[in-house]
C-alpha cells in the first residue's frame, strides 16, 4: 500500500476538525509533514469526487464537503488506493509444467481479492469523525 491513502485520512481528518475553515495546501502539508505539492495532488483527487470543495486566491484553500459521520474510510481508500493491497507482480509462470508455478497467480489473486474485500468491510465502520474522535481522546 502506498502512503496516499494515510495523507488523504490525515488530511480529511484535519479539516474536519477546522470546520467552516480553509485551509491552504501549505497549512495542511504542514500537518501531515509532506510537501505542498503532494497535498495538492491528493486533495484534487479528493476534490473530483466530491470529497472537498476548493477556493482559490487570497483566503482559499481547501475545506471539507461531506459530513464527517458519513465519510468513511472505505470510500476513501476506493478513490486513492483500491487495489493496492495485491503487489503488481506475483512469483511464478502461468506456462510453466511446474503445478506450483503455474498454479501461484490464480491463488494468490483470490487470496489478494478476498482480502481486499475484507479490508474494505473493515474500513467501512471508521468514519473521518471517529478518526477524529480518537485524535482527540485524551
Amino acid at each position: 500500500m502506498n502512503s496516499e491513502f494515510t495523507i488523504a485520512v490525515h488530511s480529511l481528518a484535519l479539516l474536519a476538525n477546522l470546520p467552516d475553515h480553509m485551509a491552504s495546501s501549505e497549512h495542511i502539508a504542514k500537518n501531515v509533514c509532506t510537501n505542498p505539492a503532494r497535498i495538492r495532488k491528493i486533495m484534487s483527487i479528493l476534490r473530483k469526487h466530491g470529497f472537498v470543495r476548493t477556493k482559490e486566491g487570497i483566503g482559499g484553500g481547501y475545506i471539507l464537503d461531506r459530513d464527517p459521520r458519513e465519510l468513511n474510510l472505505a470510500q476513501i481508500y476506493e478513490t486513492i488506493s483500491s487495489g493496492t493491497l495485491k503487489p503488481h507482480w506475483c512469483t511464478g509462470d502461468p506456462e510453466d509444467t511446474c503445478v506450483v508455478s503455474s498454479k501461484m497467480h490464480c491463488v494468490m489473486d483470490q487470496i489478494f481479492n478476498q482480502a481486499e474485500f475484507h479490508y474494505k468491510k473493515y474500513l467501512e465502520q471508521i468514519t473521518i469523525q471517529s478518526v477524529l474522535d480518537q485524535i482527540k481522546r485524551p
